[in-house]
């Protein structure tokens, strides 16, 4: 009975083995984001730092902090073959999600989040450099609590608001005692 199970665990111990280390956990030491496919250096626990490629969903990217936690899988259950599946920051983690919620944030605070109340895209203070759309419609109401600046004319649907001042500028109106009255722009002395 002994040796029986002797020969079943040495034919069965080197495929529970490849099972165990088929999935890791690491910290992320180096990454090399100039690559097709960005590299990362995990110090997986209990072993030396070992580079692999580092699958991201399409569409999305992110250079994570050294420090950063993954989880790493052993293609076919080769450790020469590993990759690293999902990364995650719990110091940079947005917190307070409601169900059915996602977003989007970064270590300075900067998100985009889907709310259940609507979408909130939160800068942390730091300006939108650029925004590269020839036209931006929007349906609703545009409530801007600073300044307006504009390179070009500002328009409604019926002409540009410089149209509009010299409109209103240069018209009169008939007076109270025959006559008409001066243009907005004019003074009456």
């Amino acid at each position: 009975m002994a040796d029986q199970r002797r020969v079943w665990q040495r034919l069965t111990g080197p495929i529970w083995r490849r099972i165990r280390l088929l999935i890791s956990r690491g910290v992320i030491k180096l990454i090399n984001d100039s690559a097709k496919m960005q590299e990362v250096q995990i110090a997986l626990l209990g072993g030396e730092p070992a580079w692999m490629e580092r699958f991201q969903n399409y569409g999305f990217t992110a250079h994570p902090h050294p420090g950063a936690e993954a989880i790493v899988g052993a293609v076919s259950g080769s450790r020469g073959h590993l990759v690293a599946l999902a990364i995650d920051d719990r110091r940079h983690r947005l917190k307070g999600l409601r169900s059915g919620e996602v977003a989007m944030n970064d270590d300075l605070g900067q998100k985009v989040w889907l709310t259940r109340e609507g979408i909130v895209v939160d800068g942390a203070g730091l300006p939108v450099h650029f925004i590269n759309c020839p036209d931006i419609y929007m349906d609703g109401n545009l409530h801007v609590a600073g300044d307006i600046n504009a390179d070009g004319d500002v328009r409604d649907h019926t002409g540009t608001m410089q149209g509009m001042r010299d409109t209103y500028n240069g018209h009169s109106h008939p007076g109270d005692s025959g006559g008409s009255t001066g243009t907005p722009n004019q003074r009456m002395d």
